[in-house]
């Protein structure tokens, strides 16, 4: 542990070392970052994290990585929050708006987990951070999250021939998108890709379901989905149909320019030599590091039994391969249900058979994004399963919302050690985990 870019901090813990980052922040963004730790609150008094902890003990006790992971998620298109966070964490240094990797960048493992789009300010300009930080050669891991799947599913639906069980997929998926739609079409879409459309009535009707959408598509998704979800699912499209006229226009782009641009997408994102094709090509679902497995939302039974039987990779290139052609079959499906579950009733279930086929496979702990937290990460015992939520509001329209000032900034390290640390600007002190050294 004597890592030259990591400050020691003796806290209140006892005698014990515990690391924090040492921050290279020469643009002084963070004056208000956390410099002093406290024992993760709730994590030695709660009843069910005990139990958590008494079942992995029982299953052989904990693998730790063995570099450390630093674990950030849901940046939301917020360039800005992503890079502090890096800084937060020691594994950047910034100066004069350029980034370097610091020695401990080096030798960390970054997890990115899940939900990079959507919100704002700049769906480019966040995957151009994440751009810049994979050229300094750092050890980048991209995860899927919910949002990210719905630009997938959204563009693809305008694609190809015409099918009830997608052709719906557009509106169903794309408001959130158009932010980005319209960040795509100021960068890359041109006059003759314009010009090559039909007019602003025919691009529109391409656009939205045909008339009869709701009847063809009842009678198609008897195969793949359960009436109740049927029935949602008609209601939902029917709501967002209302809408549609007004958010078009709130983006300030025509039908014409909407298709224009989510055409263009497809380019730019999932064609070989596309400008962020990188972007999807490297993205994964799931990550194991010793006891730890990182996902964007959560697990199922039958993705547990997935994971121990095959592994996280055969998990990895089923979703790969689903995505590139998905129907709300698969969204509500287990592969999916790793970057949407809240587990929920709706949700793919996990019980306690999963739970303990995972410790059986030495998994004791998931961490996670999708749920984010005003006050830091959080950890908790759901289904039973150790689980700690990493999506702290980084991005500046959530923050917004909800009443938090200015830009996020915070990331989840996890150390060879055993010690979890997690930073957040929004909580005055680092909170520090290290579950073998609990009783």
């Amino acid at each position: 542990m004597g890592d030259r870019n990591v400050a020691q901090i003796q806290d209140s813990i006892g005698s014990e070392s515990i690391l924090l980052p040492q921050v290279f922040d020469g643009d002084a963004c963070l004056p208000d970052l956390p410099r002093s730790v406290i024992p993760w609150p709730g994590a030695g008094t709660q009843p069910q994290i005990a139990r958590c902890l008494d079942r992995a003990r029982a299953h052989g006790g904990w693998r730790w990585p063995d570099r450390p992971v630093v674990f950030v998620s849901d940046p939301h298109a917020d360039a800005e929050g992503f890079l502090r966070s890096l800084t937060a964490a020691g594994v950047i240094h910034r100066a004069g708006g350029r980034i370097g990797l610091t020695g401990f960048g080096q030798r960390a493992r970054i997890v990115l987990g899940g939900d990079s789009l959507d919100k704002g300010p700049s769906n480019l300009a966040l995957l151009d951070a994440i751009a810049a930080l994979r050229a300094t050669r750092a050890d980048v891991h991209i995860l899927a999250g919910n949002h990210d799947l719905r630009m997938r599913m959204a563009v693809a639906a305008l694609r190809g021939p015409r099918s009830a069980l997608r052709e719906h997929l557009f509106v169903r998926m794309g408001r959130k998108i158009l932010p980005a739609l319209r960040e795509v079409l100021e960068r890359f879409v041109t006059k003759a890709d314009l010009d090559a459309l039909p007019d602003e009535a025919a691009c529109k009707a391409r656009l939205l379901p045909r008339a009869d959408w709701a009847e063809r598509f009842e009678r198609a998704a008897r195969a793949e989905l359960r009436p109740k979800v049927i029935a949602k699912e008609t209601a939902k499209l029917g709501a967002k149909l209302e809408k549609f006229d007004a958010e078009c226009a709130r983006s300030g782009m025509t039908c014409r320019e909407i298709l224009a641009a989510a055409l263009k997408c497809h380019q730019v994102f999932f064609e070989p030599g596309g400008a962020y094709a990188w972007f999807y090509d490297g993205m994964d679902v799931v990550a194991r590091s010793g006891s730890l497995l990182f996902v964007h939302a959560g697990l199922c039974d039958s993705m547990c039994d997935v994971l121990v039987n095959e592994g996280p990779e055969a998990v990895n290139a089923r979703y790969r391969a689903a995505a590139e052609d998905a129907s709300l079959g698969f969204y509500f499906g287990p592969l999916a249900n790793l970057v949407r579950t809240k587990y929920r009733a709706s949700d793919c279930a996990l019980t306690d058979r999963g739970v303990g086929a995972l410790h059986r496979a030495g998994i004791h702990m998931v961490v996670q994004g999708h749920v984010n937290n005003h006050a830091g990460q959080r950890l908790l015992a759901k289904r039973g399963l150790l689980h700690l939520e990493g999506d702290i509001t980084l991005d500046r329209a959530s923050r917004a919302l909800e009443g938090l000032e200015g830009i996020g900034a915070g990331a989840t390290l996890i150390f060879p050690s055993g010690d979890v640390i997690g930073l957040s600007r929004d909580y005055p002190s680092a909170k520090h985990f290290a579950p073998e050294r609990m009783s």
